[in-house]
């Protein structure tokens, strides 16, 4: 065949391969979710194998491998225990609470760690909603930003590096913003939940943290799933209202809104890999149906491919182990 364009000439061989790759995963893009509990032993979360519910001295442990590893940033989700749980969630802003000290023991044995701290009330409210809830059942949003606001500053004297409100509510960025800078934590960055469906794919998280709504669902503050112009609408707010880096939750499912996204904002964008995706991939390979290594780099490889400049996920230190055994 008299062929003068021939593309397979790119793909003959591993070198070839690396240097004409377009996208290229690094440790230092990752974020690694770690669940922390009160006590003294870690605990095994049963709906996430391979993940746990860190002590704060385990969490220790934990970060310095994955320091180790490569990776510079982490994000923290505490399981609350149930007495300390109320209706208005002032557990959330206790500057002697689990994630302050938490955030104290981790910038105090590695400086140079980003620290990120989930910003919603779910963990802390009696109710389970990511907000306040009225007696009628209604998600409060101004009530809830007040309280959220709150919490971020207790994050802020805390030492963390990034607060990411995950909450949904609406004003939440810009409330969020002139709160911080107001009581001189300017340079506290806001990555900001902000394209987070109402997905079917959290539910092995809210098992690991006990969070599940005690009624209702989520679908008044979430999106709905097959809304994308809508995420359009989110970034531009977040955006004006002084987010610096947006999200997109989950990831793997909404590889298209990370794709409009991109083109619609020149704010770094993250892509949260969440639990659903996490144990999909973690099941599969238990059952011996895929190679872990291959899927876990391959999916986090799409997540970045479509747009994402940062992903949190739960293959953070096992995918940055995996690079440097290197990749064809």
């Amino acid at each position: 065949m008299s062929l003068p364009i021939r593309p397979r000439r790119n793909r003959q061989s591993a070198a070839i391969r690396g240097l004409v790759r377009e996208t290229r995963l690094s440790p230092r893009q990752f974020i690694l979710p770690l669940f922390i509990t009160e006590g003294t032993e870690n605990e095994p979360i049963a709906s996430m194998p391979g993940c746990q519910r860190w002590s704060l001295e385990g969490l220790v442990g934990e970060v310095r491998s994955a320091w180790e590893a490569g990776i510079r940033s982490v994000v923290l989700f505490p399981r609350i225990a149930e007495n300390l749980k109320t209706r208005q969630a002032e557990e959330a802003w206790n500057d002697g609470g689990l994630v302050p000290r938490a955030i104290q023991k981790l910038k105090a044995a590695f400086p140079e760690l980003t620290v990120i701290t989930d910003v919603a009330l779910d963990p802390y409210n009696s109710d389970g909603h990511d907000g306040l809830v009225s007696d009628d059942g209604r998600i409060l949003n101004d009530e809830t930003v007040v309280a959220l606001c709150r919490q971020a500053l207790c994050h802020a004297r805390a030492g963390a590096t990034i607060v990411s409100p995950s909450d949904m509510m609406d004003g939440r960025v810009g409330a969020l913003r002139t709160a911080l800078d107001g009581a001189g934590f300017q340079a506290v960055g806001i990555m900001s939940y902000t394209a987070k469906y109402a997905s079917a794919c959290y539910g092995p998280f809210r098992g690991a943290l006990d969070s599940a709504p005690k009624a209702g669902d989520k679908k008044t503050y979430q999106m709905d799933p097959a809304n994308a112009r809508e995420a359009i609408r989110e970034a531009h707010l977040d955006e004006a209202e002084g987010a610096d880096i947006l999200m997109v939750k989950p990831a793997g499912f909404y590889l298209d809104i990370l794709h409009r996204l991109r083109s619609e904002t020149s704010l770094p964008l993250a892509a949260y890999q969440v639990s659903g995706e996490y144990l999909m991939i973690k099941s599969a390979c238990a059952a011996g149906w895929l190679d872990e290594k291959k899927i876990v780099l391959e999916s986090l490889t799409a997540i970045h491919r479509a747009g994402a400049d940062m992903i949190l996920t739960y293959f953070a230190k096992q995918a940055a182990l995996y690079l440097a055994e290197g990749e064809e």
